[in-house]
């Protein structure tokens, strides 16, 4: 089975024969010892170090469709090399268009993104309140806001309404997670320990989105809830809405009240709070297992892994797109 890898150092990338090679390099400019992968159980490259490399190395890489991600000092997500698109379908793409081009099924599908999110953000909360935390009012005042969003006709509007709920949602975790205070979403750069596990674990569920994208016939640059834009996937970051509290969410609860992270695990500094390398580390070990785990799929009545959740999601959105089947968003019932 192909495995994700993770370069934290910076270094140099180079083809040997069917392998990788990766010399990490300090900052004196001094080379550590080599790294050897076999290419063939590569799925992704993850670049948190910078990269020395060159147009030879890409070739190979693109032929043997390994996709690179680029992140930068303070964990963004910079960019990502594509392999070149195998499995085109010029009919799916005209009626992804379309569905795009047209105001009523565009509005249907980004209320259907949003219904996902906020079904599966009331089902941690209300794991979380069997579980003895004081969780009533945030239930009650988001099911409030999603009455009122399902009424809502334009993407913007959709855009707020689900902005507030967020806005509740995020509120919540000081409730779930004792000892640790969120305050206001904050990005660029995180401001405390939960800011930068959201921000670092919504950019790996986008990747995650874009890369099982990749393996179907549909384009990431044509999006519904999100508004297309240049070089970004905005059909990534409307999956993800859907998948971000079952996998992302779910994870930072887990580390933090099981106290697998510490302090130790997070860079400080007087406006931002970033992952250090072993917080990183510790971070991606459980998101692989996570995403390798299964659950019985109630329609197709056997276990699948969390990340063949998101293929499965793209292909029912592209059975709605070709008028075979409604999409309906994947809702956790555990």
């Amino acid at each position: 089975m192909k495995k994700s890898y993770y370069l934290f150092n910076p270094g140099r990338l180079s083809r040997k024969d069917n392998t990788l090679r990766f010399v990490p390099v300090d900052e004196e400019g001094r080379e550590g010892i080599a790294k050897y992968l076999p290419v063939v159980g590569i799925d992704n490259l993850y670049c948190f170090g910078s990269l020395d490399t060159n147009s030879a190395l890409y070739n190979f890489l693109g032929k043997n469709r390994v996709s690179v991600h680029f992140f930068d000092y303070y964990e963004h997500y910079t960019g990502s090399f594509m392999p070149k698109e195998y499995l085109l379908s010029g009919k799916v793409i005209i009626e992804q268009t379309k569905a795009y081009t047209s105001t009523k099924r565009r509005m249907e599908i980004a209320q259907k993104f949003v219904e996902g999110a906020i079904a599966n953000m009331l089902r941690n909360l209300k794991y979380y309140q069997t579980r003895g935390k004081a969780l009533e009012a945030y239930i009650s005042q988001i099911e409030e806001f999603n009455e009122g969003r399902k009424n809502v006709f334009g993407i913007d509007e959709l855009m707020g309404w689900e902005g507030n709920i967020r806005q509740v949602y995020y509120a919540a975790f000081s409730e779930i997670i004792p000892g640790y205070t969120m305050g206001n979403r904050t990005k660029q750069p995180p401001s405390n320990e939960i800011n930068a596990l959201i921000s670092f674990g919504n950019m790996m569920c986008y990747t995650l989105c874009l890369d099982q994208i990749y393996h179907t016939q549909l384009n990431p640059t044509i999006s519904y809830l999100h508004e297309p834009g240049y070089r970004r996937y905005s059909l990534a970051l409307d999956i993800a809405e859907v998948f971000k509290p079952i996998l992302v969410d779910r994870l930072i609860f887990s580390l933090l009240n099981k106290k697998m992270l510490t302090e130790k695990d997070f860079e400080k500094k007087l406006n931002y709070c970033l992952l250090n390398e072993s917080g990183k580390k510790k971070v991606l070990k459980d998101w692989e297992e996570r995403l390798s785990q299964t659950i019985k799929h109630r329609k197709l009545n056997r276990s699948v892994s969390y990340k063949h959740l998101v293929r499965l999601e793209i292909y029912k959105l592209i059975k709605h797109i070709m008028k075979i089947e409604e999409y309906k968003p994947f809702k956790a019932w555990w």
